[in-house]
């Protein structure tokens, strides 16, 4: 039986490493936390959302970020510190904008066959995960605003998305607790929400009942090869009877390696002769406690997406409301800052005034994005050695279909039955 490392135990690593494990693969995961999901698929926004699947590569996006530089609760904020890695992937993004349209069309693509599989996938191993499927609405406050909406649902239509136009009696009836004032708004009814961490921790939980191994606390050093397989060798962290903390190398032998990494992918395919041009974009979200039967009333069902804030909502369970969104260029910074936070808890008390904000967890999380907002699935240089990774925003809507694609892309190369008859 051919063996496969995959390397992190976010979505991407735990979907995948499913995806492996169907097809007959003894699979191995890798994370540097004690647990599964604990970086960017921890708190994001919950959406599993097509009707998000628009790439950012326009001019206006690059107009709307130098007009917010001055702004610190600006929706996109760019630190203006030198940065050769920053400046390199600003120029990748622009040359990327003649793809706009196919790129966001095959998102659609993506995100739709993603949905199906993410969904067969839960009911299968009866995966608890606040899963929603009232709809996400989009809204907006101006007809310029709108008229733009309407551009993008023209191709998201191509790539086959139904998403309708909805008027400001409509918004009211699909989500009575919305009190702003708005022109007009898109509604997508096949679209979703859901907790991605309690959804990743449900996954690897299914994953390890088929035998798929776990080493947490696992810091990769280095992927080298061994003749025709690669060795993994990473820095385990153990502790002697008094509490002092022990390196030592451990090696593992595997026949490939899948890197679904986030962020860190791209320092990892370096050293294989890989170019992953992969930028922490982070995001903030908070989530909101409805700890009294008022609020748990006065918050939203459906979801929303606030195009002019870039904010975005979903309802976690009865007494959880998770609020997201901000973009923000400042490398690996984790920082969780009060003046990008501050204006996700106004948003929330401005549309729903009659629920409570007394008791919210802030977060942050830094998106892993490829300059033309698709992600890097597939081999890279080496035989052996696989992506799946640089989702940016969309992790929690796209992992479940590249996941298939990353699986794929493993049984050309490295067939299961081949492998296990020579072994």
């Amino acid at each position: 039986m051919p063996h496969i490392a995959v390397i992190g135990a976010g979505i991407t690593g735990v979907t995948t490493a499913y995806a492996l494990s169907e097809r007959g693969y003894q699979v191995t995961v890798f994370d540097r936390h004690r647990y599964s999901g604990m970086e960017t698929s921890s708190a994001n926004g919950g959406q599993l959302s097509v009707s998000n699947a628009e790439v950012w590569n326009k001019i206006s996006t690059i107009l709307q970020g130098i007009k917010w530089m001055t702004r610190r609760d600006a929706p996109l904020l760019v630190n203006p510190k030198p940065s050769w890695h920053k400046y390199s992937w600003m120029a990748e993004f622009i040359g990327q904008i003649r793809h706009y349209e196919a790129n966001t069309i095959e998102t659609v693509r993506l995100a739709l066959a993603a949905r199906r599989h993410m969904f067969a996938m839960a009911e299968r191993e009866n995966i608890d995960f606040d899963l929603e499927t009232r709809g996400i609405l989009h809204f907006y406050r101006d007809k310029a605003g709108f008229d733009k909406a309407q551009n993008v649902n023209d191709l998201l239509r191509r790539g086959g998305l139904q998403r309708d136009p909805v008027t400001p009696e409509e918004i009211r009836t699909i989500e009575p607790t919305l009190k702003g004032s708005y022109h007009g708004g898109f509604f997508t009814p096949s679209d979703a929400t859901g907790d991605i961490h309690k959804f990743t921790r449900g996954l690897a939980d299914a994953c390890a009942r088929r035998g798929v191994e776990f080493r947490y606390d696992a810091a990769i050093e280095e992927i080298v090869p061994v003749g025709a397989r690669w060795c993994i060798r990473w820095l385990p962290v153990a502790r002697d009877d008094g509490g002092a903390q022990i390196e030592r190398w451990e090696p593992l032998d595997v026949d490939g390696v899948v890197i679904c990494a986030g962020c860190a992918s791209r320092v990892l395919a370096a050293p294989l002769g890989d170019r992953l041009n992969i930028y922490p974009v982070k995001g903030y979200s908070i989530t909101v406690h409805l700890h009294t039967p008022e609020s748990q009333e006065a918050a939203p069902q459906v979801s929303i997406l606030d195009d002019a804030t870039k904010i975005v909502t979903s309802r976690l369970g009865r007494d959880r409301f998770r609020v997201a969104g901000t973009a923000e260029f400042n490398g690996f910074n984790r920082d969780i800052r009060h003046d990008r936070i501050e204006p996700l808890i106004r948003w929330s008390r401005e549309q729903f005034p009659r629920m409570a904000t007394d008791r919210v967890v802030a977060w942050s999380g830094l998106r892993p994005m490829m300059p033309g907002m698709l992600p890097r699935v597939g081999p890279g240089k080496r035989r052996g050695i696989f992506y799946n990774t640089g989702h940016g925003h969309l992790g929690w809507t796209l992992s479940a279909a590249t996941a298939q694609l990353a699986a794929d892309a493993v049984e050309q190369v490295l067939p299961a039955e081949k492998l296990g008859l020579a072994a």
